[in-house]
C-alpha cells in the first residue's frame, strides 16, 4: 500500500466515523473539505458513498432521513430550510394535548429558495411540506438546535413556531387549532417573545399573536411592549362576516372573539 492510498484510506475511515447515520454529504461540501471530485468518485465506486442524486451522497446502507437532508442544508449549504410553525411545537412537545399528530412535517425556506432533485426527487423517512416565506427581518431569528438521533438541526423556538402557525392562518392553518396551542405556551421567555415581534413582517401573524396570549391569559403578556411592535394600520379580516377586535384590528370568527 502506497503513502497516497494509505492518506485516502484514511480519510475515508475519518469521515465514515465523523459522519452521523443518514447525513447526506454534498458533494461541493466535501471538496472544500479536502475530498477532490475524483476521490468522490473513488468512494462511491468503492462502496463507501452511495449517490442519491446529482451533488448528493449518503454512507451506504444509511437511511434517508429528512433531518440528515436538512441537516445537509443548513451546516453544508447555509441555507436556512428548518421544521417550524406546529411539527417544531411537536418535537417541543407542545402539541401533546391536541391528540392528533401532523401527517406530514412542515418545513420553511426563504421565499426564493429553490430546492435541488436530489431532495424533491428522494422518498425520505418522513413526508414534508415545504413554504416558501419570509416572515423576519433577520431569518436565522428563533432557531435552536434540535436532536435526531446524531443529528443535529436547527429548528423554530416555540415563539417562532407559534407565528409561523399564525402566519399560515387561516387558509392552511385553523385558527382554532391555532388558539389552542397558544394556550399550551404558558411558559415563554418574554425577551424572546418581544424581539420575534419586532422582527416579525407579518401584520396578521403579530396581531393574532398578541390577541390570543391576551386571551389565554399568560403571565408572560404583561412584559411585552406593543408600543415597539409595528402592528401596522386598519383593519385585517381573516374571518369574513366575524366580529372586529377593536384594539387589535382584526375580524375573527365569533367562538374567539368571545
Amino acid at each position: 500500500m502506497n503513502n497516497m492510498t494509505k492518506i485516502n484510506q484514511t480519510k475515508i475511515n475519518k469521515l465514515i466515523q465523523d459522519s452521523p447515520k443518514g447525513l447526506v454529504l454534498l458533494s461541493s461540501w466535501l471538496l472544500n473539505k479536502g475530498y477532490s471530485y475524483e476521490l468522490q468518485q473513488r468512494y462511491r465506486n468503492s462502496g463507501w458513498l452511495k449517490s442519491i442524486g446529482k451533488g448528493a451522497m449518503i454512507k451506504s446502507g444509511d437511511p434517508l432521513l429528512l433531518s440528515g437532508a436538512l441537516s445537509a442544508f443548513q451546516s453544508q449549504a447555509n441555507i436556512n430550510i428548518h421544521i417550524g410553525a406546529r411539527s417544531a411545537l411537536e418535537l417541543h412537545g407542545a402539541s401533546h394535548y391536541l391528540q392528533i399528530d401532523s401527517p406530514q412535517t412542515t418545513l420553511f425556506a426563504p421565499g426564493r429558495t429553490q430546492l435541488p432533485p436530489w431532495f424533491l426527487d428522494n422518498k425520505w423517512d418522513t413526508d414534508y411540506n415545504v413554504t416558501n416565506m419570509r416572515l423576519f427581518k433577520d431569518d436565522m431569528l428563533g432557531m435552536t438546535t434540535y436532536k435526531d438521533g446524531d443529528i443535529e438541526i436547527n429548528i423554530s423556538t416555540p415563539t417562532r413556531a407559534m407565528l409561523e402557525c399564525l402566519a399560515l392562518s387561516p387558509m392552511e392553518f385553523s385558527l382554532n387549532e391555532a388558539y389552542e396551542l397558544m394556550e399550551g405556551l404558558a411558559t415563554l421567555r418574554p425577551i424572546q417573545v418581544q424581539t420575534l415581534l419586532e422582527n416579525s413582517l407579518s401584520i396578521k401573524a403579530k396581531r393574532l399573536f398578541l390577541y390570543f396570549a391576551e386571551r389565554a391569559g399568560h403571565s408572560w403578556f404583561k412584559h411585552i411592549d406593543q408600543t415597539s411592535i409595528n402592528l401596522g394600520a386598519g383593519n385585517r379580516s381573516v374571518a369574513p362576516g366575524g366580529i372586529l377586535i377593536p384594539k387589535y384590528k382584526i375580524v375573527l370568527p365569533k367562538e374567539l372573539a368571545e
